[in-house]
């Protein structure tokens, strides 16, 4: 009995860590979205926002823009709003949109797709991934110096530094999740930081689940479910058909999940879904 226990146990283990989740397709767009980085959904009027590079992922050429769908694929605009350089990370507060481009947080007004305001960014040049608190603090990532800025009343400050690999950021409460590298990290409201869990990949895009969970993407086409307790599934690998899986949306009541392939061209959606 001594020697079945441990091996009963370590079944146990074994099964308590099997696949539980999968991403089943819906649908995809055609090849005709522009570099898209980033997916902000709109639930409550049924859109899809998409920051569209258009051109160089880091030049500042005038050919990136914002395009806008529906929550299903179609009715695709993809000149919803025009003239930035290369657009990543999208946030929304109330009806401004907000837009990271290269050294500037682009501020849009969304129901006249008109432009607001631009927000320079103190020594920028890498302006990755924004997410907006509830009460419309912005948060935004500099790849290129490993920083990340808070925005308060449209005043950018230097919150966190040294951040290598910072990317993805998603605010929940009153904690900031951010990527360093291939960790998923997170700072309380005293700075205090922790490591949630490390993918073995550098970390694109974080979307909570609901109860406690976590959608990570990395860029060349990966997407892990990332538990709480920092244990993961890898739920999609799209890298060898150079599928990439960048800044994801998603929608926590129908556990819908829109993908943005970036030089693949494309959004496509999957159901969530339990084994």
């Amino acid at each position: 009995m001594k020697k079945l226990l441990p091996i009963l146990l370590l079944a146990a283990c074994q099964f308590s860590y099997a696949q539980k989740h999968k991403l089943v397709p819906l649908w995809s767009t055609d090849a005709v979205v522009a570099t898209p980085e980033s997916v902000l959904p709109d639930l409550k009027d049924n859109k899809l926002y998409v920051s569209l590079i258009d051109g160089e992922p880091w030049t500042a050429d005038g050919k990136g823009g914002i395009g806008r769908m529906s929550i299903t694929g179609t009715h695709y605009d993809s000149l919803w709003f025009t003239g930035l350089n290369a657009p990543k990370g999208l946030g929304v507060y109330r009806n401004k949109l907000y837009a990271a481009d290269i050294s500037d947080v682009v501020v849009v007004d969304v129901p006249t797709a008109r432009l607001t305001k631009k927000i320079s960014i103190e020594g920028a040049s890498g302006l990755n991934d924004i997410t907006v608190t509830d009460g419309g603090i912005v948060y935004v990532s500099d790849s290129k110096t490993g920083r990340i800025w808070k925005i308060t009343d449209d005043k950018p400050e230097l919150y966190l530094e040294n951040i290598t690999g910072a990317n993805g950021l998603k605010a929940v409460k009153d904690d900031l999740y951010f990527a360093k590298g291939s960790a998923l990290m997170k700072a309380d409201p005293k700075k205090n930081i922790v490591q949630i869990a490390d993918v073995g990949q550098a970390i694109d895009g974080i979307e909570p689940v609901g109860n406690g969970d976590f959608l990570v993407t990395s860029w060349p086409g990966y997407i892990f479910y990332v538990y709480a307790d920092g244990q993961k599934e890898l739920l999609l690998d799209t890298h060898e058909q150079k599928k990439n899986t960048a800044d994801i949306g998603y929608d926590p009541v129908k556990k819908i999940v829109y993908v943005p392939t970036f030089f693949d061209r494309r959004i496509v959606a999957y159901q969530l879904s339990n084994m």
